[in-house]
């Protein structure tokens, strides 16, 4: 059975922080996990982390060794929520159109869903289940931004940041990370008014902007140039702290952190020349957009429904495929054996007439054994329903 283990929405992000995995382990996480798991996929952002999964375990022992191959502490278990079947598609698809996104409608997460499911296949953790199911999920997303023209409103933990920050009247800018967030963030600068923008990378070779104004220095140095900026904004995937309180400049500024687990040492929230936004301040400020978001975004629930139900019902079909298999088969034998008598006859008889012969018999076989089912489900008296099957199978008209 499809399931997932995930965060309730309620968590705070001191919490949030013990169940992060860092992108670059996700690939050997779910290579440890299939060893329990038939399948495996993670979502890990900066606001959420899912353990999509397929087992014939339904219980709390399914659970225990997920947490003990995360090394997550049991203890917090309660913070968590156990969804199986249709509960785990409703879910995704939420996920995806961004309904369960801190901020409501948010673009960045249909990529990271994609990412996930790419990981998932490139570790070769998933095969058929979940495979469809992030594949219709993905699809999903697509459509419902298109249809929805959600993207005329465009909003993310950068957005606001950037649009934050110039508020205050920042036109210095500094970049801590340049991976999907950090490039989301430097756009927006680009697309507005500032003086200088500083991108702290470890590579170098990683940022391809040309403007005069954007400086690419190294991650070790971004120290030195604090003292030049206004705003740092700061989205690394590394797992401890980067921005320290001790490393901080005399002067007022501002500081975003938007990665989880945090870039910057809480003793820098006690600075009084420091104005500092974790993840979860970023998204209290989303302001009326939130409200224009929420009323297109319901306008056009019906299209998560379609995909919801388009799985719901390619699941149910997977409960017969033996059947269909089976059917199958028969089939090929059928023909298999009506081919092996025209090659026999075919230099012996007339061509066309064997091959109307042939074709009757093959017709005959499935009609008259029809026919004897309807006969023996008439003396049962359950002719009618095997007789609306039949017609349905030999498209009799009425």
């Amino acid at each position: 059975m499809i399931q997932l283990i995930g965060l309730k929405s309620d968590v705070k992000l001191e919490v949030r922080e013990k169940f992060s995995i860092i992108q670059k382990r996700c690939e050997d996480y779910v290579r440890r996990l299939n060893k329990v798991c038939d399948e495996v996929v993670i979502i890990s952002t900066c606001n959420r982390t899912e353990i999509y999964f397929n087992s014939a375990r339904t219980d709390e022992s399914i659970v225990n060794d997920i947490f003990e191959v995360l090394n997550w502490n049991k203890d917090l278990v309660n913070y968590t929520f156990h969804y199986k079947g249709k509960e785990v598609v409703r879910h995704i698809m939420d996920v995806v159109c961004g309904f369960q996104s801190l901020i409501l409608g948010e673009d960045q997460i249909l990529g990271q869903v994609k990412d996930a499911y790419e990981t998932a296949l490139q570790a070769k953790s998933i095969n058929k289940e979940l495979q469809r199911l992030f594949q219709a999920a993905v699809t999903c997303g697509k459509e419902f931004r298109t249809e929805s023209s959600l993207y005329k409103i465009p909003v993310s933990s950068s957005s606001i940041a950037v649009a934050e920050s110039r508020k205050h009247g920042a036109r210095k800018f500094m970049i801590l990370g340049f991976g999907e967030v950090g490039q989301l963030t430097a756009k927006y600068i680009l697309s507005g008014s500032f003086e200088v923008l500083y991108i702290a990378v470890r590579n170098p070779n990683v940022v391809d902007i040309e403007d005069k104004r954007v400086k690419v220095i190294s991650f070790e140095d971004r120290v030195k140039y604090y003292e030049e900026v206004d705003s740092i904004i700061s989205c690394t995937s590394a797992p401890h702290c980067v921005i320290k309180k001790d490393n901080l400049p005399q002067k007022p500024l501002l500081i975003f952190d938007l990665a989880v687990p945090r870039d910057v040492e809480i003793e820098v929230q006690c600075l009084d020349n420091i104005i500092l936004y974790d993840i979860d301040k970023v998204s209290s400020i989303d302001d009326e957009n939130r409200r224009k978001r929420k009323e297109i975004m319901e306008n056009n629930r019906s299209i998560l429904d379609k995909y919801i139900n388009e799985f719901c019902e390619w699941q149910k079909i997977q409960d017969i495929s033996p059947e269909i298999v089976k059917l199958k088969k028969c089939g090929e034998r059928v023909y298999k054996e009506r081919y092996k008598t025209f090659k026999n006859k075919r230099n012996t008889k007339d061509a066309d007439k064997l091959a109307e012969i042939l074709l009757k018999s093959t017709s005959d076989a499935f009609i008259n054994r029809a026919i004897d089912v309807l006969k023996e489900e008439q003396l049962k008296g359950r002719v009618d329903d095997c007789m609306r099957i039949i017609k349905k199978i030999f498209y009799v008209v009425e």
